[in-house]
């Protein structure tokens, strides 16, 4: 399992949004606070954001976020206004390795999957995966299917196998995109931006958590959402 952040609003810097808040993703590498599957989530981290040009540009590690000086030292200084962030906790089997880290990427969205699935269950995709890791092939074929259609897509898989946690969290620039399929998202309308992240990295009571089996979507135009097919 892992923990996932999205950003969309005014430039925010990375720190402000993994490091600096008391129950954030530096805190939910090692104590997370409503994480079902897995205690520490030590296999790995990634950021990716999209600079005043409009590119997406990522930073993955292999290693444990509460440990990594370097991306400290330089995280005050990456700003942005549309951020997607994660840290890991392996699949049992499954490499650790940067590029197994999300967000993954196409270069028009960044994509991070908090769960896990059966890769012989997903349909077969022409796009090249960024790793052999479960999330990195459901990746590949939610980029290749396109991300108008991720409902859909995770519908799909979802009833291909059952057992599967299909917690998706994408963002290209001006939306954000996220389901709950077997995990926990909370999301903050914040008086500069929109938070969805798998639980809420501070106490404020404008959090919202929600419901299982939906699709979120943030834009300029506000957080819209929606049941996703095969809800009960």
């Amino acid at each position: 399992m892992c923990r996932h952040l999205g950003w969309l609003g005014q430039p925010r810097s990375v720190a402000e949004l993994m490091l600096e808040p008391p129950y954030g993703l530096l805190v939910q590498s090692y104590a997370p606070r409503r994480q079902k599957h897995g205690l520490l989530n030590a296999d790995g981290w990634g950021v990716g954001f999209f600079d005043d040009a409009g590119v997406a540009r990522r930073w993955r590690s292999a290693t444990p976020l509460w440990g990594d000086a370097s991306f400290a030292s330089v995280a005050p200084v990456l700003r942005s206004g549309c951020v997607v962030a994660a840290v890991r906790s392996a699949t049992i089997g499954m490499p650790i390795e940067p590029s197994a880290s999300a967000p993954f990427s196409d270069d028009r969205w960044l994509l991070s999957h908090n769960g896990r699935v059966d890769r012989a269950a997903l349909p077969a995709s022409d796009r090249p995966a960024e790793s052999t890791v479960d999330s990195a092939v459901l990746a590949a074929l939610i980029f290749d299917r396109g991300l108008d259609r991720l409902g859909d897509t995770i519908g799909e898989v979802g009833a291909a196998d059952p057992e599967a946690r299909l917690n998706i969290l994408a963002g290209n620039g001006s939306r954000l995109l996220a389901t709950t399929w077997g995990d926990t998202l909370s999301v903050l309308s914040a008086d500069d931006g929109v938070v969805l992240a798998s639980e809420p990295y501070d106490d404020d009571p404008r959090w919202r958590d929600v419901p299982d089996r939906h699709l979120v979507e943030v834009s300029a135009t506000g957080v819209d959402m929606v049941a996703l097919e095969g809800t009960a």
